[in-house]
């Protein structure tokens, strides 16, 4: 063969070169390059041996059967744009990358049962030794569908029992939010919740309720947000009414972003944080630090939970068997100026 200019070029080894220079058919070397399991093991050899020496590229099947793996491993996640997601396939990508494989990312825009078994399934057809899913959201234990044998771990603390799973303190994390509120001499803690259908933000609310009753104090109706700093903005017309009335002096909001829409709207109220109310969020995101008053809030390890997902599902790939694993990753409560006694 030769190019535009008249030189030769050499052609990429076929399967038929392959074929022929092992002594066997190119249907042999189709199956050997698929992974089919009626190859006798003296053939397979010829046919990799001949595939390395003309120097053939094989499809993912076929380098999976020769170096025992495929060398990446898929990851499964919703809402990407979110802190806690997008920091967390941070992690896991770097962690992988350090064992010296390559990531494969789909994002699933409606956490539904079928999205994801879907994207699951696409998953494993593209060649992957294990999966990882972050925040399963809708799906819980008994409507996930996996390919059989594929390692799984999963971000998610209704898995725990079922698959291996890491998931951050999100009870802890919220106690001491609003512990030290109360802490502080608020009487009361009010919530803005993230949306209704988040496995995280349901967490949030009911361990906001239940510190409440432990410490004998009111629980008052939820605010409700979607964890934008534009849902927070716009319930903050209707916390900063309870705040002039003297119903709210203390709100712990499920997110960062949230907080930070709820205190602009509190601002241009005429209110103060923290003299008129005290505000504390959730995720201390790395811009936290940077808000007027700087936020107080729960600091989540993302890269914790990343490096613990990728560790769980190598200990299944290189030992073949599914522990039952449960990783609980601690947070810790940030404490800055946007939080303070009660005007008395």
């Amino acid at each position: 063969m030769t190019d535009d200019l008249g030189r030769t070029r050499r052609s990429p080894a076929s399967i038929v070169d392959v074929a022929a220079l092992a002594g066997v058919s190119a249907q042999t070397v189709s199956r050997v390059s698929t992974g089919y399991a009626g190859v006798r093991a003296a053939t397979r050899e010829r046919v990799l041996a001949a595939m390395d020496t003309l120097g053939y590229v094989p499809n993912s099947a076929a380098r999976a059967l020769k170096f025992g793996s495929f060398r990446t491993i898929g990851v499964v996640a919703h809402q990407l744009a979110r802190t806690g997601e997008s920091r967390t396939v941070e992690a896991v990508v770097e962690a992988a990358r350090q064992e010296g494989y390559g990531v494969t990312l789909v994002e699933v825009r409606n956490p539904s049962t079928e999205d994801v078994t879907d994207a699951v399934a696409g998953l494993a057809a593209m060649a992957i030794d294990g999966l990882v899913i972050i925040r399963a959201e809708a799906v819980g234990p008994d409507t996930l569908v996996l390919p059989p044998h594929i390692p799984v771990v999963v971000s998610d603390s209704r898995f725990v029992g079922h698959l291996p799973a890491v998931a951050t303190d999100q009870a802890s994390g919220t106690r001491q939010a609003v512990e030290h509120l109360l802490g502080l001499g608020h009487t009361s803690v009010s919530h803005v919740a993230g949306p209704a259908g988040s496995r995280p933000g349901t967490e949030r609310l009911e361990a906001w309720a239940a510190t409440l009753r432990a410490a004998g104090h009111p629980v008052p109706a939820p605010y409700r947000g979607d964890w934008s700093a534009r849902s927070g903005y716009t319930v903050g017309d209707q916390v900063a009414d309870d705040v002039a009335a003297g119903r709210v002096s203390a709100v712990f909001c499920a997110n960062d972003q949230m907080a930070l829409g709820l205190m602009r709207a509190l601002y241009e109220h005429g209110l103060r944080v923290p003299d008129d109310v005290s505000v504390v969020g959730f995720d201390d995101i790395p811009e936290s630090a940077y808000f007027w008053p700087p936020l107080t809030s729960v600091a989540q390890d993302f890269h914790r939970v990343g490096e613990r997902l990728v560790s769980l599902l190598f200990e299944q790939i290189r030992g073949g068997a599914r522990p039952d694993t449960h990783v609980l990753v601690p947070v810790e409560l940030k404490v800055r100026q946007s939080t303070a006694p009660p005007r008395r």
